[in-house]
């Protein structure tokens, strides 16, 4: 079976990263069922989809997310830094990206947070009821006390922790916070970590894999372990050998 493809910030190899443009390209691909983004807090308390803390490298604006409205956000440019052929690109609202993404693909949401933004797993969740989505997103981040606010308010959807490393205790740590899904840095997987994950009934995700020959080395390890690229076409060429789902 062909290892499932997730579309890191969307299709960002091809458009720029978390907006409905990516998003937009990445459903095109009859074989490509989930999406990546980053969430975050307006000023206004409105989540908004872009991933550094500050506007500076992927908009035309300054200054820390937090710091402007999503009304302001929503005029910034978050399209010229990747090609004029994006220019006018607004950041978008999880809200926004929820209607275009409703039934057509799953979400892998992170939570952007350091601990910045009280409220923000609430106000994610609240929006995933609302679309009746709370069967098909996973929300993940660093920031275990997110993870476990989510729990906390909710049985229902996916928790996954986000960790560019290992340590022996870890499947432990994610059966004791009732996290079934663990987004890996790649390099960190080996076949006896994937494979105790598998047997503790946690599915992984790998990131961010962006060439066919890592994919096709990282893919092999299991049919079940996603693959979280830019490129979803290097995906497809580097699990080309496997049958599709």
């Amino acid at each position: 079976m062909r290892n499932p493809c997730v579309a890191h910030r969307g299709w960002s190899g091809k458009a720029p990263e978390n907006t409905l443009a990516a998003m937009r390209l990445a459903m095109e691909e009859h074989d490509l069922f989930w999406i990546e983004i980053d969430v975050q807090l307006s000023k206004d308390g409105i989540p908004v989809v872009i991933h550094d803390y500050t506007l500076g490298r992927t908009t035309n604006g300054s200054g820390e997310v937090r710091a402007h409205t999503a009304a302001q956000l929503q005029r910034l440019d978050a399209g010229s830094w990747y090609s004029e052929a994006f220019q006018g690109e607004p950041v978008p609202t999880l809200e926004q990206v929820l209607a275009i993404t409703c039934g057509r693909c799953r979400l892998n949401i992170e939570l952007k947070t350091d601990g910045r933004y009280a409220g923000l797993a609430d106000k994610v969740l609240q929006l995933l009821y609302q679309y009746s989505l709370q069967h098909d997103a996973v929300l993940t981040s660093f920031h275990v006390p997110s993870l476990l606010e989510v729990r906390k308010l909710n049985g229902e959807v996916a928790t996954g922790l986000i960790i560019d490393g290992w340590r022996e205790n870890l499947i432990d740590e994610l059966q004791q916070m009732k996290a079934g899904f663990i987004s890996l840095g790649y390099p960190h997987a080996t076949p006896k970590r994937i494979q105790a994950l598998k047997a503790a009934k946690i599915q992984t995700m790998l990131w961010t894999l962006n060439d066919a020959k890592t994919i096709k080395k990282y893919a092999a390890l299991d049919p079940d372990v996603m693959i979280c690229t830019n490129y979803p076409d290097k995906w497809r060429e580097g699990t080309s050998g496997a049958t599709k789902r």
